[in-house]
């Protein structure tokens, strides 16, 4: 993915940049699919009941869609889901492959990382539960 030269981007620019490119890149993705009768999201019965229309709602889109959609049986509608976790651990997988690091390396040591650094730059340890999604 190429940043734009404008400028020099913070590590926090870059990801909100290339998060905004992803979600055009969903959004017209989506687009496409309901322009062709499909592209829903699977959604509990009572709250397709309840929100007749959110199931195409753009809010109610998963940021990471899965690469496949399928039809409902119920509804005969296509519809797709959000992605594997699989797919994410394979993805880290080969990104660690890739780099040539020989340490074993998964998403969960990834968010041991992250927590790591937030206790390095200064955070307490209920915040740094928090922010890496085991606090309450």
């Amino acid at each position: 993915m190429l940043l734009p030269r404008r400028r020099a981007l913070s590590r926090t620019d870059a990801v909100a940049w290339a998060l905004e490119q992803h979600l055009a890149r969903v959004r017209r993705l989506r687009e496409r699919y309901l322009s062709a009768g499909g592209g829903a999201v699977a959604l509990p019965e009572a709250l397709a009941r309840k929100y007749p229309t959110a199931a195409r709602d753009w809010r109610w889109q998963f940021v990471f869609p899965a690469a496949l959609r399928y039809r409902d049986r119920a509804t005969g509608e296509w519809r797709w889901y959000h992605l594997d976790e699989s797919a994410v651990q394979r993805a880290v997988a080969a990104a660690v492959r890739g780099t040539g690091v020989t340490k074993r390396a998964t998403c969960h040591t990834v968010r041991h990382s992250f927590a790591t650094h937030l206790l390095e730059g200064g955070y307490d340890i209920p915040r740094c539960r928090n922010s890496s999604g085991t606090g309450t």
